[in-house]
């Protein structure tokens, strides 16, 4: 809008006669809501195609509607065809730069318009969908495909390229990505933008492109904090529980990307014992001798965690695993077991919904249970069947199981008192669970799992509960 035209309209509202804007009836108010509601929008946004032709701002618009047309016309300015890659990336380094200093609330305009201001041509998709669909089954098919494709394809993506051109264009936008979450279930406008970081990140972060590294005792200190940091099953308590965990038994591997080399994206921690572990708390104890290499059979994946809330969709679990399990084969010939020793996060809340409510009150002096306690053997029967039954669209309803089940593990073993620690009493009742990868049987599992079966070993399946 230029100066006369807000001169214009602004001696058009002054005027005598003219018409005063009615206020909105209060079902109009409610209707508008309950759209607020039903879109995620929050109440009184306005999108930012309003926000652009206006002139003044709301009280909750972070940006003024001139700031916001400015930032806009930078933000296309990246994209411009007729400025080079290089150009492009320094231009995207100067918006990056704005951001750093930018407050929330006005980096949360930018996402605004990352997200509606940079979409496919409607016209051009309808066009090349109508072509498409007419070339079907001719030799025009292949072509008009491809012609299609590229119409759907929106500005948004050559944006976000344009920012990881520069050295730190990737870390911006991963943790611009982790910055958003938090807003996506309240403003519903800022999904097209995270999905289409999602994509170009499962591109940009394929396990083809990381290197996977063992991290020691030896490793930079930088790189040890970053452990402790994102540690997520077990909190590390002190640098002795972190050298314990990298001792000569142990094994710590993590997946690194070349544009991010000092930041692991995932870790697993891994202890090498004798037998199939049923409890943390001896593999948590900074006090125990190391296990005796020779004797190792058994892998125990005690922990696995991400560490990048910006690449949430992105998986690394079922390579990382696969990754390590060779490594380890290849420095212990001897090893013949792989498992984990899990929690089971959502097992008590569950519970809290599910199990009558006699039980759960008996449970909440869970230690004092005895081994033939019917209450005890209610609580593993309820655990089994959440593990081997409840599932949520077609997957396991609990996320780790979600996690190992669909990279082809199975259910293998109940472990009582497995952590007694307040979290694990928290979560589960203290239960955890082995998940075995049995390494000929993986592509079975995940076959038996997408025709919603759980794989579960029989010793499991055996403490259901009669229905």
């Amino acid at each position: 809008m230029t100066a006369a035209d807000w001169v214009s309209r602004s001696v058009a509202i002054l005027r005598p006669g003219t018409r005063k804007k009615v206020p909105a009836s209060p079902a109009d108010t409610a209707q508008a809501a309950i759209k607020n509601i039903a879109t995620g929008t929050p109440a009184a946004s306005r999108s930012t195609r309003e926000r652009l032709g206006a002139t003044l701002r709301q009280k909750e618009e972070a940006l003024s509607p001139r700031v916001l047309r400015r930032t806009l016309e930078e933000l296309r300015a990246i994209v411009d065809p007729q400025v080079s890659e290089v150009e492009g990336g320094r231009r995207a380094q100067g918006v990056a730069q704005w951001y750093a200093k930018a407050t929330p609330a006005q980096r949360r305009d930018m996402w605004l318009l990352m997200s509606e201001q940079f979409v496919a041509d409607p016209e051009k998709v309808k066009k090349a969908q109508a072509q498409y669909a007419a070339a079907v089954g001719t030799p025009d098919e292949a072509a008009a495909e491809v012609q299609y494709r590229r119409a759907t394809v929106s500005p948004r993506r050559r944006l976000l390229q344009r920012f990881s051109v520069n050295p730190d264009g990737i870390r911006f936008l991963v943790d611009m990505r982790a910055e958003m979450q938090p807003h996506l279930k309240t403003d519903k406008r800022l999904l097209a933008l995270d999905v289409e970081m999602e994509y170009m990140f499962s591109t940009w972060f394929d396990v083809g492109f990381l290197d996977l590294r063992r991290i020691s005792w030896d490793s930079p200190a930088s790189l040890i904090e970053k452990l402790i940091k994102y540690e997520a099953v077990h909190d590390i308590r002190s640098w002795a529980d972190m050298k314990n965990r990298l001792d000569s038994d142990r094994r710590c591997y993590g997946f690194f990307h070349p544009r991010l080399p000092d930041e692991p994206l995932i870790f697993v921690e891994v202890a090498l014992v004798d037998a199939m572990a049923d409890s943390i708390t001896p593999l948590l104890d900074e006090a125990a001798a190391p296990a005796d290499l020779r004797r190792a059979t058994t892998a125990i994946f005690y922990s696995i965690s991400n560490t990048q809330a910006g690449l949430r969709g992105v998986s690394f679990g079922d390579s990382l695993i696969k990754r390590v399990v060779d490594t380890l084969k290849q420095e212990f010939p001897r090893l013949k077991t792989f498992a984990t020793l899990s929690p089971i996060p959502g097992l008590r809340g569950w519970l809290a919904k599910n199990a009558p409510a006699e039980l759960l009150k008996r449970w909440d002096d869970v230690a004092g249970l005895g081994e033939k306690s019917p209450e005890r053997q209610a609580l593993l029967g309820w655990a089994a069947r959440y593990l081997g039954r409840e599932m949520v669209d077609g997957k396991p309803l609990d996320p780790v199981a979600r996690f190992h089940l669909g990279n082809g593990a199975r259910v293998e073993r109940l472990n009582w008192a497995g952590d007694p620690s307040p979290k694990g009493m928290k979560q589960s009742y203290g239960l955890m669970v082995n998940y075995l990868y049995d390494l000929k049987r993986l592509d079975r599992h995940r076959a038996l799992l997408a025709q919603g079966k759980v794989p579960i070993a029989a010793a499991v399946e055996d403490l259901y509960l009669p229905e």
